[in-house]
């Protein structure tokens, strides 16, 4: 049984994604039916207006998180858009590891992480550049989402076989362990380097130093341009001087950027200010 929204139900769960969490679904109605119908009848409602009047009464937020979970997009693969990833190699770490030579310290944030391939892509990348020096640096990076339900995939990190056909034949000897015929879990050395938080990009950032690199790919897309150049601006706020923010290759930063462009979908944080002038107090819900 297919519910059907009506404009009131509709216009309601829009403006609510949009206000609280930067998303645009004024396009995606039937998007919205079909995600949430199903759901909405097992858990015994009759209505879409009688699961959200229940949803937003719950104080706890349980159920509006549930909501949201399934209304957020979360298509990802290993190695999506591998020119960032050839590009982190050749250019961005060897000049961080230049740059952060007396701390080995590697501040990275993957903002839209969902179900972890990404980030895990991201270390592999990592500890494949500095190969016998890996041990010396720290290069634990935060990955965040939205989305409850994908972090847990992302922590367990674990991939169907149809998820790692990509993954080149000496990552998957190297980085994963066959747990079944089906199966591949990302072994714990890597999974240990990501640290999943919940998190949603329309709040403050408040972190404790800047970032060497911020990759927010595929998911400002869904944002209206004021919440887009917000968010870049609050990304640039904690982008170490001479950092980096990768974006997805649909999508584009405005032209009001403080942000230098590289090539497409990369830009760095070259200021005419020393580095360090920029105040990071008070920024941030601690990430």
């Amino acid at each position: 049984m297919m519910l059907k929204l009506t404009d009131d139900d509709f216009n309601r769960l829009v403006s609510y994604m949009k206000k609280n969490y930067g998303i645009n679904l004024e396009k995606k109605r039937i998007l919205i039916e079909g995600r949430l119908s199903n759901m909405v009848v097992q858990r015994g409602f009759k209505s879409f207006k009688e699961f959200i009047d229940f949803a937003f009464a719950d104080k706890t937020g349980n159920e509006t998180m549930q909501l949201v979970n399934k209304l957020t997009t979360n298509h990802t693969f290993f190695l999506r858009e591998p020119e960032h990833f050839e590009y982190l190699k050749s250019t961005v770490l060897p000049y961080l590891e230049k740059a952060n030579e007396k701390t080995h310290t590697l501040r990275i944030w993957c903002a839209a992480s969902s179900t972890g391939q990404e980030p895990y892509t991201i270390v592999m990348t990592m500890d494949e550049y500095f190969g016998a020096k890996a041990s010396m640096w720290d290069m634990k990076i935060l990955a965040t989402d939205l989305d409850t339900d994908v972090l847990k995939k992302a922590q367990a990190g674990i991939y169907t076989a149809d998820m790692v056909k990509d993954v080149p034949s000496h990552w998957l000897s190297k980085y994963f362990t066959k747990i079944d015929d089906k199966n591949y879990q990302v072994i714990d050395r890597i999974r240990n380097q990501v640290v999943y938080k919940q998190f949603n990009l329309m709040d403050k950032i408040v972190c404790k130093s800047p970032y060497d690199l911020i990759s927010c790919r595929n998911v400002m897309i869904y944002f209206e341009q004021e919440t887009k150049n917000a968010l870049i601006e609050r990304f640039y706020d904690v982008t170490k001087e001479g950092g980096y923010l990768f974006i997805g290759h649909a999508e584009s930063v405005g032209r009001d950027t403080k942000y230098t462009y590289v090539k497409p979908a990369i830009y760095r944080k070259i200021s005419d200010k020393p580095a360090g002038a920029r105040s990071y107090a008070g920024r941030i819900t601690n990430i």
